[in-house]
Order: C-alpha cells, then structure tokens, then sequence
C-alpha cells in the first residue's frame, strides 16, 4: 500500500494494492500490521455503512469528549470527502483538506481523533464505509457548519443539496467546542 501524508498533520491518504484480473479485483482494506507500520496505530472498535443519494451532504461531525480516528472508504459510487483539523494547538488549526475518494480509486483516508469529518455524494448514489477508535455517543457529537467560508472548503456544485436538519443548524468555527 502507499501512504501520502497531507498537510495536515496525521491525515493520511491510502492507496491499497488493487490485484485485479478478468474476475474483478481484490484488496486488502485493512491489516493491522501493515497500518501500524505506516504509522494507525489506532484501535478500531466500530464499523459503520451508509448509502446516500447524488447531492447528500453529511457533516463535518466530531464528537467532543470521545474524538473518534476514522478510516473511510467508498465501496460504490463516489464521494468529496472532507477532514478539517480542530486542534487548537496544532499549526493547521481550522484548514481543511478534501478529495474524491471512490470505488474507482479505491482510496482510503485515515482521519485522526481532532478533526471535523463529512463528505458530499457526486455519483447518483454511494456507499460509504468506515472504522472508528471510539463507539459513536450522541450526545457528545457537534456539527460545525459545513459552508462556514472561514473552512475555505470548495464543496463541488451539486443540485438539490440534501442535509439533515443537524447539519443545517451547524455552528462557525469561531463558535464551536473544539479539542485543546
């Protein structure tokens, strides 16, 4: 697998070995040997699927107190997917960093605990996959707004776009509970 670091730091890009033939393809998505010696050391305990139609925008989710490190993928159609750093003390406070992740590409991107995570569907529909370092706790999740203009994300130009009532009513950065 070949690892890319971004510039932000611990946000990593991965592409796996694809071993593909006239039957399909094969990878591997996960092993934890290989990811620890690229530097995950993390320890998944949760799975989670979604599937989610052309323009749906979910995001950017964090939670506060039980910051979750996801390694999300797209198994059908594609996605722009979003990671922004909210760790105050880090040098990339607030930047964002986005990228197509599809089952084309077969991509990967590890997402550290401390980061705003969403992605916005750009195929008629997607299927997202992802491992989380922390069990998913309702009460602990924020939403930052996912059009906040000081994130300087470049959201692709996808019409009707479909956000939950919570993602809506997201906050600014400059209002939100972020991590020390």
């Amino acid at each position: 697998m070949n690892v890319i670091p971004t510039e932000l730091s611990g946000l990593l890009i991965i592409e796996p070995k694809v071993f593909g033939d006239a039957r399909g393809f094969f990878f591997e998505g996960y092993h934890r040997d290989r990811y620890r010696a690229a530097g995950i050391e993390a320890e998944f305990v949760q799975d989670n699927y979604s599937r989610s139609c052309r323009g749906t925008l979910r995001g950017l989710h964090y939670q506060l107190t039980q910051p979750q490190g996801k390694l999300v993928q797209v198994t059908r159609g594609a996605v722009f997917d979003v990671a922004v750093d909210l760790r105050r003390s880090s040098p990339t406070f607030g930047r964002s960093f986005g990228l197509i992740l599809s089952e084309e590409n077969h991509r990967q991107l590890y997402v550290p605990p401390g980061f705003g995570h969403g992605f916005c569907v750009t195929t008629d529909s997607a299927d997202f996959v992802y491992k989380c370092t922390d069990f998913y706790n309702p009460a602990d999740e924020r939403t930052l707004l996912w059009s906040d203009p000081a994130l300087g994300i470049a959201w692709p130009s996808i019409e009707p776009r479909i956000l939950s009532a919570k993602d809506e009513r997201g906050i600014l950065l400059s209002q939100a509970e972020v991590y020390p």
